[in-house]
């Protein structure tokens, strides 16, 4: 894994934060976050990102948005009881997909980032992005 850009740790680079409490049940066999917790976290965050650019809101019947590839790089181990941020914003805006770009800090340290790529379709098949998400998406951009 090729260490991060130095923008992707820096919380001020992303539009939109989330505290999210950890969980005992979070924890693995060394006492740290598990990978299906981190998962779990990123996924909460993302969602909370598309509630803001009111992803739901004028969707067609028929159009779905569906997770296409996740990546998450660990940087670091995670705590209980300790609270995490993470924070989130869009990247690559194409024609059907984008990209949301996150990072997960407890205290000051960054412990792992999160690329998402999310697509619209319909219809077993790729749909354009509507053009009142896609300014949304825009508006949700990093700042890199």
């Amino acid at each position: 894994m090729a260490k991060p850009e130095g923008w992707r740790l820096n919380p001020t680079a992303y539009p939109v934060s989330i505290r999210c409490d950890t969980r005992f049940q979070d924890l693995d066999v060394n006492r740290h976050l598990n990978n299906v917790a981190f998962a779990a976290l990123f996924e909460n965050a993302r969602v909370q990102l598309h509630t803001e650019a009111k992803m739901l809101e004028g969707r067609a019947s028929g159009e779905r948005t569906m997770v296409a590839a996740v990546e998450i790089n660990y940087l670091g181990e995670g705590s209980f009881p300790d609270p995490v941020t993470i924070m989130s914003g869009t990247g690559e805006v194409r024609n059907s997909s984008w990209t949301v770009l996150q990072a997960m800090f407890q205290g000051e340290r960054c412990i792992a980032t999160c690329d998402t790529v999310v697509v619209c379709r319909a219809n077993n098949a790729a749909l354009p992005i509507r053009e009142d998400l896609r300014a949304a998406l825009e508006a949700l951009r990093v700042n890199r």
